[in-house]
């Protein structure tokens, strides 16, 4: 069956970014107990290329496979996850990067750079880092991953933060954010 990427995000309702959110089936990783540990000899970098043993991945089928396999711990290192191997994988920064943003009916949803759709809200909280000189905004995903807002997505929220009142928060899913480090 061949891979259709989303709409692009302008197009949709907020009730339409639910829905395709709702029909990304992703692997059971919670459920799994995988017995053999290893190195995936992967990296993300932090503008959200991945690689293996040093080559670029440009498959991007290959990409949103093994992104969906990612886990963090509470010690902050990544995963893949399979039934039978927990390998190590290097992220210099983020797992994902949010590539755009759109204000919708009270909710703030997000493209990833792996084509998929987030929208911010208790489940997903926004989270800021950073200092004043070199802010970053990251986007919980999932199983304790991240996306890093890239430059125009951070632009985009901010627009969105400015319009909304001066005080640098945003809010989406009945939960307000701020943007300041």
């Amino acid at each position: 069956m061949p891979y259709e990427p989303p709409p692009y995000l302008a197009d949709l309702t907020l009730a339409q970014i639910a829905e395709q959110v709702a029909a990304r089936k992703l692997p059971p990783v919670e459920g799994w107990a995988p017995t053999k540990m290893g190195d995936s000899r992967m990296r993300i970098a932090a503008d959200g290329t991945w690689f293996h043993d040093g080559d670029p991945i440009r498959r991007e089928a290959m990409v949103r496979a093994f992104s969906g396999l990612l886990t963090r711990d509470a010690s902050g290192e990544h995963f893949l996850v399979s039934p039978f191997e927990k390998l190590s994988i290097e992220v210099e920064d983020a797992a994902f990067i949010a590539t755009d943003c759109a204000q919708r009916e009270g909710g703030l949803a997000f493209f990833l750079n792996t084509d998929e759709l987030v929208i911010a809200g208790p489940d997903h909280p926004l989270r800021a880092a950073g200092d004043a000189e070199t802010p970053a905004i990251y986007l919980h995903v999932r199983r304790g991953c991240e996306a890093r807002l890239n430059r125009s997505t951070y632009a985009q929220l901010a627009e969105i933060a400015i319009a909304n009142g001066d005080d640098w928060t945003v809010s989406s899913g009945g939960e307000t954010f701020s943007l300041l480090p």
